[in-house]
Order: C-alpha cells, then sequence, then structure tokens
C-alpha cells in the first residue's frame, strides 16, 4: 500500500514542500529511501524501527520504499523522521490512512519514541504558511519558536504515539496559543550600564550616534582605556526591534539551531575571537550555514583587537558591510543570508598600544608602527562609518562617585531617534540611516549653502572617497534625528566630518 504525507525541507531562508512517500509490497524485507536524501535521512532506518517497537507499533516486515519528492532537490537532517513513521503506519494498515488528518508533519525520533526538536523550522512554516498550509504537527521542544506565525494551527507533540493519536482523531489537541508581538520589550543589562562608564565622553557621544542610526564604528586607543567596556555596555542602548527585524533575526538563529529561548527578543551581540577562520565570520561548510555576520543580522558584530584578526577573514567582509547580505556558496549550493550588522572594532594604535596617547610614552619605530596599521586595509577602513579615540581615563575621573548618564535615558533618545527613521524608510523596507540607498540620501539629506561649502573643502582636505562622502551625510542626518530636527546644518556636518578624521591620522 502507498501512503503519502507532507512534510518540509530547508533551503536557505526558504522552506520548500516534500511529499514523505512510502509503499510496502511482498518480498524481502528492505529499506531504501530515494529522493536525493543525504546520510542523517537514510540513518533514519534504525530510529523509525526502534521509535515504532518502543512506541507499542510493529515494524513491517515487508519491501519498503521511501520517496522523498522532488527526488532532485536535497534533504538534509533528522526532521523527516516523524512523516516516515506515520507513514509507514499507515502503509501497513496499522493505522487508517484515509483518516489521517491533512497536516505538515516534521519531527526528529528518538529510539524510546520521543519526538526530539529540530532546526530551521520557523522559516519551514512561514513558507509552509505562504504557500497555503494552515495545519502543522511540530515537536514540543520547538513550540516556543512559532508562536508568532498567525492563521496557522500548530500542534506540538511529544511523542509518536501522540503524533498518531492526534492524526487519527484518537485524540484532541489544543494548538499552540498564537501572541502578538511586544514593542517595548525591557532586559536586563546593570551590569554593562553606561553609567559606570568613567569618562570618555566623546566615545560614548560617538557610540550613542553608531547605534542611533545603525553606523558601523572604529575605537583606537591604549589597552585598558575602556574600548572593551563601551563596547559591552552597547546591547543596554540599543534599539527595540520591529517584528519584522525579529522575525528576520529568528529565522536564521533557527536554521544555526541557536534559539535558545525559543525566540530572538534581543538584538544579537556577537563576539567571534580573532581566531576564527573565514568560513566561521562568513558562513559555509559543507551545509553551507549561516556564519557569525549573519548571526549578528539587526544586531552588532563585535571584533575586539582588530589587527589581530587574520587578514583575509576581513577583507569578506567588506562585500556585507556594504550590501547587507552575504552569499554562500558551497558545491552545488548557493545560498544568500542576511548580513545587516552594526560592526563595532576595536584597536590599538601600534603594538605597544601607546601611539598618540596623551598619557604614555610609545617605544615602537615607525616600521613597526606602519606594519601593524597596514593590516587593515583602505578599502575596509573606509566601510567603517565613526571612527574615535579613547585615551586613558584620569586618576580623578576614576574615583568621581558621580555616575554618568544611565543607558536607560540614552537608550530613550535613541528609540526616538530610530522611530523617526523607522518612519522616514519603511516604505522601502529599510529601518535605520546606514541602510539609505544614494536616491534616500539625495531625497532626505539636502543641505543648504553653508554645508555644502564645508563639504566640499572637506573633500579635498581629508581625501575623502565618494563611498566616504555619502557616509558622512548618513551620520550627519542620525545627528539632526537624535535631536529631533529635520533640517541638517552645519554643526551637524562638522560633527560628522570629525568621525572621518582618525583613518587619515594613522595612517602611514
Amino acid at each position: 500500500m502507498l501512503s503519502v504525507i507532507k512534510s518540509y525541507g530547508l533551503k536557505g531562508l526558504e522552506g520548500f514542500p516534500v511529499q514523505t512517500e512510502v509503499d510496502m509490497h511482498s518480498g524481502m524485507p528492505t529499506y531504501d529511501i530515494v529522493g536525493l536524501a543525504d546520510t542523517a535521512v537514510k540513518e533514519s532506518k534504525e530510529r523509525v524501527r526502534s521509535a515504532l517497537k518502543n512506541s507499542g507499533y510493529n515494524y513491517p516486515v515487508a519491501a519498503v520504499v521511501i520517496n522523498l519528492a522532488p527526488a532532485d532537490v536535497k534533504k538534509e537532517g533528522s526532521l523527516y523522521d516523524l512523516p516516515i513513521a506515520i507513514g509507514m503506519l499507515a502503509a501497513s494498515k496499522q493505522i487508517p490512512y484515509e483518516s489521517l488528518k491533512s497536516a505538515v508533519v516534521l519531527g526528529e525520533l528518538s529510539l524510546n519514541g520521543e519526538v526530539r526538536r529540530i532546526n530551521g523550522i520557523l522559516p519551514m512554516l512561514i513558507s509552509a504558511r505562504q504557500q497555503g498550509e494552515k495545519v502543522f504537527v511540530i515537536p514540543k521542544d520547538n513550540a516556543d519558536e512559532v508562536v508568532f506565525i498567525e492563521g496557522a494551527e500548530i500542534y506540538a507533540v511529544d511523542t509518536l504515539q501522540t503524533a498518531v493519536e492526534f492524526l487519527t482523531s484518537q485524540t484532541e489537541l489544543s494548538p499552540i496559543e498564537i501572541r502578538s508581538w511586544e514593542t517595548d520589550l525591557k532586559f536586563n543589562h546593570s551590569d554593562n550600564d553606561m553609567k559606570y562608564i568613567k569618562g570618555q565622553f566623546a566615545a560614548k557621544r560617538a557610540m550613542e550616534i553608531a547605534v542611533a542610526g545603525g553606523h558601523n564604528i572604529l575605537m583606537i586607543g591604549p589597552p585598558g582605556a575602556g574600548k572593551t567596556m563601551l563596547a559591552r555596555a552597547v546591547p543596554s542602548i540599543m534599539p527595540n526591534m520591529t517584528f519584522e527585524e525579529a522575525l528576520e533575526v529568528a529565522k536564521v538563529h533557527s536554521i544555526a539551531g541557536q534559539l535558545e529561548n525559543g525566540f530572538v527578543y534581543e538584538r544579537p551581540f556577537r563576539t567571534p575571537h580573532h581566531s576564527s577562520t573565514m568560513v566561521a565570520l562568513t558562513g559555509g561548510g559543507n551545509k553551507a550555514k549561516p556564519g557569525e555576520i549573519s548571526l549578528a543580522h539587526n544586531g552588532v558584530l563585535f571584533l575586539d583587537e582588530l589587527p589581530e584578526y587574520n587578514r583575509q577573514a576581513l577583507e569578506t567582509l567588506r562585500q556585507p558591510l556594504e550590501d547587507g547580505v552575504i552569499t554562500v556558496a558551497r558545491n552545488a549550493i548557493s545560498i544568500t543570508y542576511p548580513a545587516d550588522f552594526m560592526l563595532i572594532a576595536s584597536m590599538n594604535p601600534c603594538p605597544c598600544g601607546n601611539y598618540g596617547s596623551a598619557t604614555s610614552e610609545c617605544r615602537c619605530s615607525a616600521a613597526q608602527i606602519h606594519k601593524y596599521l597596514t593590516k587593515l586595509s583602505g578599502p575596509l577602513m573606509d566601510r567603517i562609518d565613526i571612527h574615535v579615540e579613547v585615551d586613558n581615563v584620569t586618576y580623578y575621573e576614576l574615583n568621581d562617585e558621580t555616575l554618568a548618564e544611565p543607558s536607560e535615558v540614552v537608550r530613550d533618545r535613541v528609540n526616538k531617534a530610530r522611530q523617526i527613521q523607522l518612519e522616514r524608510l519603511k516604505a522601502k523596507g529599510r529601518h535605520c540611516n546606514s541602510q539609505m540607498s544614494p536616491a534616500d540620501i539625495k531625497k532626505y539629506c539636502k543641505l543648504d549653502k553653508e554645508c555644502l561649502q564645508l563639504l566640499e573643502e572637506s573633500f579635498e582636505k581629508l581625501n575623502l572617497s565618494a563611498r566616504a562622502y555619502n557616509r558622512v551625510l548618513k551620520v550627519a542626518r542620525t545627528i539632526a534625528d537624535l535631536e529631533g530636527v529635520e533640517k541638517i546644518t552645519v554643526k551637524h556636518i562638522a560633527e560628522s566630518l570629525q568621525y572621518r578624521s582618525l583613518d587619515r591620522k594613522y595612517r602611514v
């Protein structure tokens, strides 16, 4: 007898329908899976066999052929265990095939019949819902991932027996309660609050501007000046995510198997070690999985001690920093992942760390400084909007008991500025000023005669590129948004320009 159970597969961020066809006929007991299945799918034989027996069902003694259609698309993972098991029960007439409910079934089976969580269930269900599917049976451990998918009936099961009884109407289950997105979520960042950072007023101002507009920022300063502490405080001032942003982030993390709390409510903050490989940063491997830059999508990628990273790995960041996406090509697979992140980088100005310091003397030769700084290419530096110096704080500043401005106050300003940008750019699906296209810059960054004169003088003196010119305008737009004004003035341009001088100062 032939049975067909609906399931889904995953290619990149998009799901595609898979028909799990199970056919049984008399003959020598065999178990064959066709349909371009990987090793994990083929190993389902032993998992399904034990799960059926330990759930009180019989493993059919027959020639079994399982086809995962369409047969020309690669099927990966253990998510087909549950549909295969149900298909085998129906094909062997242990359950009535005609009375099975029409549903998309996904899940991995343990040897004792439990249904285990799978990766990538969120993008699969979103794609299935868009293609008209309404009823889903998924692992109970994946339930928290899908609570925001509207218009779907999603049933979570913890055992094979429960799934079978539900699909054959022997038992009733309540669908997962669909929730609405909360726009004003609060997070606890008490240990990394801005109020505990002594001094560094210019650096904190630059960081606020960077976060408000989603701009990339580079901090240059001696060891112990507070660069890492500043970066660690950034999550406490990050703006709230919109539902669309959160969904994009959750899809990537679901594929990578890193949805620790069921869903992503807070912007990602990724800090890969400087020994990370190019594949770890950009994604790839045999299964073309997302890398750190995609896991940081709509959040922050923090690279501490930037020159210590492999130069080839750093150069691969150039295209994602410009386009907001990364295309991973491996063998016959080519997948595009989102990678629109805010880059925060820190570095010492020289090997000893004291070049340019107001309080310490540099012991490095000109050749050593040149060798150290040329680890970073000009095109990469050009893609970083804000460069800021972070010098050592004084003893008086360290012992001042007065707390600085708390993160809550800064975050309120950032949220207001982001809301302005969201209203301005939402028609084009953009969220912040760093995502503005040349057409957006022309429309929303109009300058008067004084601003144009200042830009003209600075363009020649600082030897700015066309890219740097546009980034100056984007940062100026963010500074104006923080003030809540529509018109960009000379002071906004001047402040933005001061954040472009450091790459010229430190390039030898």
